[in-house]
């Protein structure tokens, strides 16, 4: 199954879900932190995190056993419960590659691309 073409998952981590899901624990401050996620790299994604920059580790993957494959893109609602804004991302591909942004502020970011 690839995640590119699901409309909807069950929540993947402590909060953080795919579009279409409910969220374990949401921040209530009305922020939207729906973040779309394109793949332009010539690398399948297979993990992704994101973590608030309060965090000393990261979160689990998001994408779990799914993957994100070339030219796909999907929805993720960034939302910890913490209220936070501005969170790390981390994406593994598979040749190994893994890119991390620091400080993405998910509250005014609504798409995030990985391209060459």
């Amino acid at each position: 199954m690839r995640i590119d073409s699901l409309r909807w998952l069950a929540p993947m981590a402590a909060g953080l879900v795919l579009f279409g899901g409910s969220a374990l624990a949401q921040s209530n401050d009305g922020q939207n932190r729906h973040v779309k996620i394109i793949n332009e790299t010539s690398h399948t994604m297979v993990h992704f995190y994101a973590s608030n920059v309060n965090t000393e580790s990261w979160e689990e993957d998001i994408l779990g056993r799914d993957v994100l494959r070339v030219g796909g893109d999907v929805v993720i609602n960034i939302d910890d419960g913490t209220g936070h804004c501005l969170f790390d991302f981390k994406a593994v591909f598979d040749d190994g590659d893994a890119l991390v942004r620091r400080n993405v502020n998910v509250c005014r970011v609504t798409t995030y691309r990985y391209a060459e």
